[in-house]
């Protein structure tokens, strides 16, 4: 038995050993044929692309063989437009702009007239309650010594405007001037090296490139949202009556009461627009807020530092917005542009040789889709330039050069020092005449303004304000300067004065001289 089982276990153990050699001459086997067949394959592969690199020119290979041959290396890096598509990084974008936004806190003193009917009966005049409101809002310093431009709503018929800084510096702040029909303003405090933004061209802006909205909203200062262009050349925002000239910025980033002034900016942190208005049914942010594109900012800037006023530029026609059936209806080919409904006799336009139903499609090459859109570019010029306007007539191409002018009609521009001044000793205060333009914005036919007013004046002390236009006295009009002085000279006893703000914001005061 037991040399039985030796010889088993002797058998079994041979049998082993046998099967491990057999199965490590076939893995070598395997590994050495895997070996061959790929160096014939990258052989086979290095002669073809070569071949095919000889024979067509295409498909060039770069040998690894030789790094240090300068005609076979190339370096190549992007060039396009960073755009908002490629850059979702806000916080250098951010980081410029909170240092460049301020808080803008204003006072102005309100005040009602009450009415008491016995005491009328006795021919009593109505007693004044004046009160002191508060506003808020924000402003963006554009340049280094101080200058800062935020919304004429924001700052219009404060007595006291307060500007606050990023690092909670805070300055008193005088008006520079402003301009309703923008509803743009300029402010100024007294400081130099200030953080400031640059402007950026709203004409390149584009519907879904990213922005960001700065300001300080419920008086949560320097908050930043983000959100896309949704539109451009929205207009029918502000109220109408004020003759606005609109074609805003639409965008989802959220803006709240407190915005109002604030930046609009890219993602490299450019101005591009400021932040005025929200479209929203509770008062609050409901998805859609529009800016002042920075063109146009711009323009009524450089306006108000050179001239002290707007040199607002006309083209002379009236126009329409054109939809598919105004053109089917009109035989028009082409749905872009502004439609000629009629011309301001002697106006640019006239003159330039344009016609009732030529369709302006570009000014300067800007392309004009609607009526919003040929607002927004004439806004950024003055009387006197020259620009060239593309128009189709009977479904052709024209090409016209226009001498652009003023709503008088004439070319020249005019400075706060060419109006005439006169001074009133008795009331303390000195009035200017309205000029026309003014006059058909605020929809009224007379008026004079108060060009400033004395520290001891009784219309000073009544609550009335620089640049209130007096329509009428004790219930008579009022319709020039010497009219204004004439009144004011023989008044005595109590006093109602009737009119209007250039924000077109109507007052009315009682006091007594």
């Amino acid at each position: 038995m037991l040399k039985i089982n030796q010889q088993g276990k002797f058998d079994c153990n041979f049998a082993l050993i046998t099967l491990k050699q057999s199965i490590m001459k076939k893995l070598i086997s395997s590994i050495f044929i895997a070996f061959l067949g790929g160096v014939a394959a990258i052989g086979a592969n290095y002669y073809i692309g070569y071949h095919n690199n000889s024979e067509s020119g295409k498909d060039k290979l770069i040998k690894a063989s030789k790094p240090n041959n300068a005609a076979n290396v190339q370096l190549v890096n992007f060039t396009g437009r960073t755009s908002s598509a490629l850059n979702n990084d806000f916080t250098v974008a951010a980081e410029l702009s909170v240092n460049a936004v301020v808080h803008i806190k204003t006072q102005s003193e309100q005040n009602n007239l009450v009415y008491d009917p016995f005491a009328q009966f006795f021919g009593g005049a109505p007693r004044q309650e004046t009160y002191v409101q508060q506003g808020f809002g924000s402003g963006v310093i554009i340049s280094k010594d101080g200058y800062i431009v935020t919304n004429n709503h924001v700052i219009a018929g404060a007595n006291k405007i307060e500007v606050v800084l990023n690092d909670k510096r805070v300055y008193n702040a005088e008006v520079i001037g402003s301009d309703p029909s923008t509803d743009i303003a300029l402010v100024k405090i007294k400081e130099t090296d200030l953080p400031f933004l640059i402007y950026g061209n709203s004409d390149m802006v584009k519907v879904g490139e990213w922005v960001l909205a700065v300001g300080n909203p419920f008086n949560l200062n320097s908050t930043v949202t983000a959100g896309i262009i949704s539109a451009k050349g929205r207009n029918n925002i502000i109220d109408g009556r004020k003759n606005p000239i609109e074609s805003f910025l639409q965008t989802d980033a959220a803006v709240n009461p407190g915005n109002s002034g604030g930046a609009l900016v890219n993602t490299t942190g450019e101005l591009v627009g400021i932040n005025t208005a929200i479209a929203s049914n509770n008062g609050a942010y409901q998805g859609y807020s529009f800016a002042v594109p920075v063109n146009i900012v711009k323009k009524v800037v450089g306006d108000l530092v050179e001239f002290g006023s707007v040199q607002r530029a006309y083209i002379g026609v009236g126009i329409r917005d054109i939809d598919a059936k105004f053109a089917n209806e009109n035989n028009i080919k082409n749905l872009k542009g502004a439609y000629v409904t009629h011309l301001t006799a002697g106006g640019s336009a006239e003159e330039a040789g344009i016609e009732v139903g030529d369709l302006i499609t570009s000014i300067q090459d800007v392309a004009i889709n609607s009526v919003s859109e040929l607002h927004e570019q004439i806004a950024k010029y003055r009387p006197g330039d020259k620009i060239s306007v593309n128009l189709f007539r009977n479904n052709k191409e024209l090409n016209l050069p226009l001498t652009l002018k003023s709503l008088e009609n004439t070319t020249l521009l005019v400075k706060k020092t060419e109006k005439v001044k006169v001074n009133i000793t008795k009331a303390g205060v000195a009035f200017e005449e309205v000029d026309k333009a003014e006059m058909q914005k605020l929809n009224i036919a007379n008026g004079v303004k108060i060009s400033s007013l004395t520290a001891n004046s009784k219309l000073a002390g009544a609550g009335i304000k620089q640049g209130f236009i007096i329509t009428s006295i004790n219930k008579n009009k009022i319709n020039s300067v010497k009219d204004a002085e004439k009144t004011f000279n023989e008044l005595s006893g109590g006093v109602l004065i009737e009119g209007i703000y250039p924000n077109g914001v109507k007052a009315y005061y009682g006091f007594g001289l």
